[in-house]
């Protein structure tokens, strides 16, 4: 992947499309399977180097995987990794060392989990100090709050824990540590965060409860694998649907769309703002719902986004402004203070970005303001945030001349293949009105 992407306005995105599968589905197929008890079979697993991360440290914690066509045989370790005899190096991916931490924190082995200098200044403390609680030992710099987190393992005690803010990370990490543990561990956010770790182990025998907005898991319990057919990513399909809506003349269907109801935040988000989107073909694949997402051209209009809305869409805030800078009047963000924290502050990149296009556009602490108006070519810089670029790259399908985005080349952690689907759905025969 170069460090720069350049692309010009074209023609309407038309024809169907299947996205690379859901990376949060299969952070979690690797995983949970790796530490379950039996062998289970993961077809449509993305392999992009974030999903790649996971693999490899689970292969030094002694899980093993064989791939076998176009899906990958993993092998658990019954609750039991083996220590590690080396860092395990998880990229750029948060996911990675924050579940990793989770179910390395209740066995008898100590790890220390690393990455590459964006996953090094993200905050761990999240999740070192209810660990901490449970009675697992952690070492990191700033008073083990960055990476790299040195675990160290052994007799956990559940507790419960009240999280500040809606976050799937948090709760996963909490959860499978929790497996190990004595006793039930309680949870509870403020909003409902993405609960595809929740599907899955329940799919796998696993005893989850929710009562009155807490979730209770008993510990003491080993997954039975489970295979696992992993849908196509919503957080990739919002660019393509976001692109879709603001290009005249696009008739796009994206195809097996996971549409967990914690996922579909841009969906509604989008349709408030008068996006044409249907949902064709719903069924239920691996316990997750799945849907073709049909999606065409509409005139938009700005809209208010916040409250719940937030931990369902916040992958999608960066491409949503795009969506807002094409929009008629002015669209406010609020409660996204956790954008700060993401693989670059996303509220500061995206806002940037806008304005360097041409748009007004201003900062909050929690969110932005965006008036829509009309993009003009323009250099951004995605600050090597794998979704900026991305973000980037659509708005430059409605741009008044060509973009240049730079800092572009983490979207082989995500998403390597974004820059010719983009190419492929769209005629560039066509200008921008």
């Amino acid at each position: 992947m170069s460090g720069s992407l350049t692309l010009g306005p074209g023609g309407p995105l038309t024809g169907r499309l299947r996205v690379p599968g859901d990376k949060s589905i299969s952070h979690r197929a690797l995983l949970l399977n790796g530490m379950a008890r039996g062998k289970a079979r993961v077809r449509g697993l993305l392999e992009a180097a974030d999903v790649l991360s996971t693999g490899h440290c689970l292969r030094q914690l002694g899980v093993h995987g064989e791939v076998r066509g176009n899906e990958i045989i993993v092998t658990g370790c019954a609750g039991r990794f083996t220590e590690p005899s080396g860092p395990l190096d998880c990229g750029n991916s948060g996911t990675s060392m924050r579940l990793l931490a989770g179910a390395i924190a209740s066995q008898d082995l100590s790890a220390v989990l690393t990455g590459d200098e964006s996953l090094q200044a993200r905050p761990m403390d999240r999740i070192t100090v209810p660990l901490g609680q449970m009675g697992a030992r952690l070492d990191g710099r700033d008073g083990g709050r960055l990476p790299p987190l040195t675990v160290r393992g052994g007799d956990l005690k559940a507790i419960t824990w009240d999280n500040p803010v809606a976050s799937a990370q948090v709760k996963s990490c909490l959860v499978l540590a929790s497996l190990g543990a004595r006793g039930t561990l309680r949870f509870r956010e403020p909003h409902p965060s993405r609960d595809h770790t929740e599907r899955m182990l329940k799919a796998m025998g696993v005893t989850l409860d929710l009562r009155d907005g807490w979730l209770e898991v008993q510990g003491g319990q080993v997954p039975e694998a489970a295979d696992v057919d992993v849908p196509a990513d919503i957080s990739s399909a919002a660019f393509f649907l976001v692109a879709a809506s603001i290009v005249p003349g696009s008739d796009l269907v994206l195809e097996g769309v996971g549409i967990n109801p914690t996922r579909t935040g841009v969906i509604d988000a989008l349709v408030a703002m008068g996006a044409d989107i249907q949902r064709l073909e719903q069924r239920v694949v691996s316990g997750e719902p799945v849907a073709d997402l049909r999606v065409r051209h509409a005139p938009l209009r700005g809209a208010q986004w916040g409250g719940e809305l937030v931990p369902r869409t916040i992958d999608e805030f960066p491409v949503l402004a795009v969506a807002a800078a094409c929009a008629e009047g002015e669209t406010v963000l609020t409660d996204a203070a956790e954008l700060r924290v993401k693989e670059s502050d996303r509220i500061a990149a995206t806002v940037a970005g806008l304005r360097a296009l041409g748009i007004d556009a201003d900062e909050r602490p929690d969110g932005f303001v965006v008036a829509g108006g009309r993009l003009a070519a323009g250099c951004v810089d995605a600050r090597g945030d794998h979704r900026i670029a991305m973000a980037f790259a659509v708005a430059a399908c409605r741009a008044s001349d060509e973009c240049r985005v730079d800092n572009a080349h983490n979207i082989r952690t995500s998403f390597p293949e974004f820059p010719a689907l983009l190419d492929r759905t769209r005629s560039l025969d066509g200008s921008a009105p």
